[in-house]
C-alpha cells in the first residue's frame, strides 16, 4: 500500500492538506495559517471525513493559539463550521480540556493535535485488523473468487489520515492476497465516491467499479454484492447511524437481500449522551446548488468546470446525511473488535461509557 497523508505539519510548524475538491484530476496543497483558514476548509469541505474534520479542527486551535487569537471565539467559531459529524466536536473538546492548564498554549495545542493525528492512524489500521476476518470469510465460502464489496461515499484515507475506516480492511485483505472488487456509489451530489474513492482505489490498484447511486439495489437483486461497508460521522448509543445521504437505502436493499451491511465505526464518531438517531441527530442541509450543478473536468477545455443539470428557476432540497437505524446494521466493526449494533454491544466494547 502505497500510504499517503491528508493532512501534515510543515518545517515552519504550519499545517498542509489537500483540496479534495480538486481530486481526481488535479492534486493541489491548500497551507492553512490561521485558524480561520482551517474553519473556512471544514465549511467548504476542502476537507472531508469525520476523522480528517476532527484533525483539522485541533490543528486549528493550534493555529489559533498561535496567532494569539481568542481561543473561545476559535473554539466556538470551529464548531459551527460542520453539524453532523461529532469528530469535529470530540477533537475540540478534547483540545480544551489539553488546554485548561498550559503552561505553554502553542506547544501543547501542538502536540495534542500531533496525537489526535496519530491516535487516528492506529485505530484505522486496527478497525482493519478486525475488519479483516468478515472478508476472509466471505472468500472461503467463494473458494477464492473475488468479494464483492459495496460501499457509499469516501471514507477512506481521505476521510482520515491513513488507511480509512471502509478501506482499511480492503487493503489488508490485498496485502494478504484475497480478491477484492469494489462497486463504488458515485454519492450524489458531492460524488465523493466517484471522485474521492475511485481516485483511492485506482492509486493503491484495487480492482473497482463506479456506479450510479440507485444501482446498487439491482446488483444485490442479482447476486453480484457479497457486502457492504460504509463509514459513520455519528453513531448513537443504540447503534443508529449517521452517514451520507442514500446510506439508509442502500440498508435497507442488504437488508432485503440477506446481505451484510457492515458499518466501520472509529470510537471518536460515538456520541454516547444520545439514543434515538432519528430524532437526535442533526442532519446538516447544504447550499441547494450542490445539487443543482455538476463540477467536472471539461472533454472539451480539459478545466474544471461546473454545469448546470436543471432549470435554472428549479429548486433543490440538499440533506448532507441520513439516518441508518441500528436494526439494519449487521455488525460495527470498530478498533477494539466487532459488536452488533445496539447499546449493549457498544458498552462491551467501550465499557467506560457506562
Amino acid at each position: 500500500m502505497s500510504a499517503f497523508r491528508t493532512i501534515w505539519t510543515t518545517e515552519d510548524k504550519y499545517v498542509e492538506v489537500i483540496d479534495q475538491r480538486k481530486l481526481p484530476h488535479e492534486w493541489v496543497v491548500e497551507k492553512l495559517i490561521s485558524y480561520k483558514d482551517a474553519e473556512r476548509a471544514i465549511k467548504d469541505m476542502v476537507v472531508r471525513g469525520a476523522p480528517l474534520i476532527g484533525a483539522t479542527a485541533a490543528y486549528g486551535i493550534y493555529l489559533a493559539a498561535r496567532e494569539g487569537a481568542d481561543l473561545n471565539e476559535a473554539f466556538a467559531d470551529l464548531r459551527l463550521s460542520r453539524p453532523t459529524a461529532v469528530n469535529l466536536f470530540w477533537a475540540l473538546d478534547r483540545m480544551k480540556a489539553k488546554l485548561e492548564n498550559a503552561s505553554d498554549l502553542v506547544q501543547t495545542a501542538w502536540e495534542e493535535a500531533g496525537r489526535i493525528v496519530e491516535d487516528d492512524v492506529e485505530t484505522c489500521r486496527m478497525i482493519g485488523v478486525h475488519g479483516l476476518p468478515l472478508i476472509e470469510a466471505i472468500s472461503k465460502k467463494k473458494n477464492g473468487e473475488p468479494v464483492h464489496i459495496l460501499t457509499h461515499c469516501n471514507a477512506g484515507m481521505l476521510g482520515c489520515i491513513e488507511w480509512g475506516t471502509i478501506t482499511s480492511p480492503i487493503y489488508q485483505a490485498l496485502q494478504k492476497g484475497i480478491k477484492v472488487h469494489v462497486w463504488v456509489d458515485e454519492t450524489r451530489p458531492r460524488l465523493q465516491g466517484a471522485n474521492l474513492t475511485c481516485y483511492e482505489l485506482t492509486r493503491h490498484d484495487v480492482p473497482h467499479t463506479l456506479i450510479v447511486d440507485n444501482q446498487g439495489g439491482h446488483l444485490m437483486q442479482h447476486g453480484m454484492v457479497d457486502m457492504c461497508i460504509v463509514g459513520t460521522d455519528r453513531t448513537t448509543r443504540q447503534g443508529d447511524v449517521a452517514n451520507k445521504i442514500g446510506t439508509y437505502l442502500k440498508a435497507l436493499a442488504a437488508h432485503d437481500n440477506q446481505i451484510p451491511f457492515y458499518v466501520a465505526l472509529p470510537s471518536t464518531t460515538l456520541d454516547m449522551t444520545i439514543r434515538d438517531g432519528l430524532k437526535e441527530i442533526p442532519i446538516e442541509q447544504r447550499d441547494q446548488n450542490e445539487v443543482r450543478y455538476i463540477v467536472g473536468k471539461s472533454k472539451a477545455s480539459g478545466q474544471l468546470d461546473e454545469v448546470l443539470i436543471c432549470p435554472e428557476t428549479t429548486g433543490a432540497s440538499n440533506y448532507g446525511f441520513d439516518v441508518t437505524p441500528a436494526r439494519l446494521v449487521s455488525t460495527l466493526i470498530t478498533e477494539r473488535g466487532v459488536c452488533e449494533a445496539s447499546e449493549e454491544g457498544l458498552l462491551r466494547l467501550f465499557p467506560e461509557y457506562i
